[in-house]
């Protein structure tokens, strides 16, 4: 069977995606990848076979997608979250299509248009998942790996990052400032933001293989974004969240309902607040361990990869 995946141009929508794409492509499936060049290194590293559609470096619109779907004729077509446009290509082309979540269902008003209709392939454990989308979408639950890239840590640490998108010296430098009192290996990924001279036990990057870190740490500071959400949730790890904007702050209300995290709002940040949400968070420790094995009871990619020729044409 021929499939075609498609996402947005970034870690944080592309990589929730490729656990079930190289699933597919390891029981033998053609899989084929949509999206900007910004991600196409990974894909083909794994063998998907990346293009960029039309002029698309970061959106798809259904424009873009029609010759390469009347090029490759495939049977399915998988599409994230953050691309609903290629829905409707697959639609107007008569091709069958899924939706696949990024983690819990935003909310409106971040820049996305929430997804409706149809099947959605959810990576959220139910615990944590929107109620309304719980209630009323078509879902195939499929429990979400994290992309792994090689990488050498060793705990104990802890694990700061702001991801790609929300990072600021200020933000990152007062976290860092609260989390290097605590005498703990620190592991930070900058994103690029230029930090000043660090502590002997504070290890910062431009970017860290965030799969390869997680199992090691104690606590996981970050901002709430999906991915980091579900990588420290399925590694059992505590987080303290600092919220900055998009699904951040709802993320943050989950974990905190669910006894996973705590958080500290853009008002409530400072350096001392950091250090002591931090020594406070092993008090999450059992809630994150719980829904750790929810994940980890949630069926597999190559289990939903041999699923998926059900919903083919």
């Amino acid at each position: 069977m021929r499939m075609l995946f498609a996402g947005l141009a970034s870690a944080g929508h592309t990589y929730p995606m490729l656990p079930l794409a190289t699933a597919a492509r390891d029981i033998g499936h053609e899989v084929h990848f949509a999206a900007g060049e910004h991600v196409h290194a990974p894909l083909r590293r794994l063998g998907l076979n990346p293009f960029r559609p039309a002029d698309a470096f970061y959106d798809i619109y259904a424009e873009d997608l029609e010759p390469d779907l009347a090029r490759l004729r495939p049977d399915l077509v998988v599409h994230g979250w953050g691309v609903p446009e290629v829905g409707v290509a697959a639609k107007r082309a008569e091709i069958p299509s899924l939706w696949h979540g990024f983690g819990r269902m935003f909310p409106d008003g971040i820049g996305l248009p929430r997804p409706s209709g149809g099947v959605h392939l959810d990576i959220c454990p139910p615990s944590l998942q929107d109620a309304g989308f719980l209630a009323t979408a078509d879902r195939i639950a499929l429990r979400p790996v994290p992309f792994a890239e090689p990488g050498d840590f060793r705990g104990p640490l802890v694990y700061l990052t702001l991801g790609t998108a929300f990072g600021t010296p200020e933000v990152l430098g007062t976290a860092l400032e609260g989390l290097a009192t605590l005498g703990t290996h620190v592991v930070v990924a900058t994103g690029g933001v230029p930090l000043g001279p660090l502590p002997a036990h504070v290890t910062a990057r431009a970017w860290v293989p965030q799969a390869a870190v997680v199992p090691h740490a104690d606590l996981v500071v970050h901002h709430g974004g999906s991915g980091t959400t579900l990588g420290a949730l399925a590694a059992g790890v505590p987080q303290l969240v600092l919220p900055q904007g998009a699904d951040q702050f709802a993320n943050a209300d989950a974990l905190v309902a669910a006894g996973a995290a705590l958080r500290l709002l853009p008002g409530e940040l400072t350096a001392d607040a950091v250090a002591e949400q931090a020594r406070k968070a092993s008090s999450c420790r059992d809630a994150a361990r719980a829904i750790a094995a929810e994940i980890a009871a949630m069926p597999s990619p190559d289990e939903v990869a041999r699923e998926l020729p059900k919903h083919a044409k």
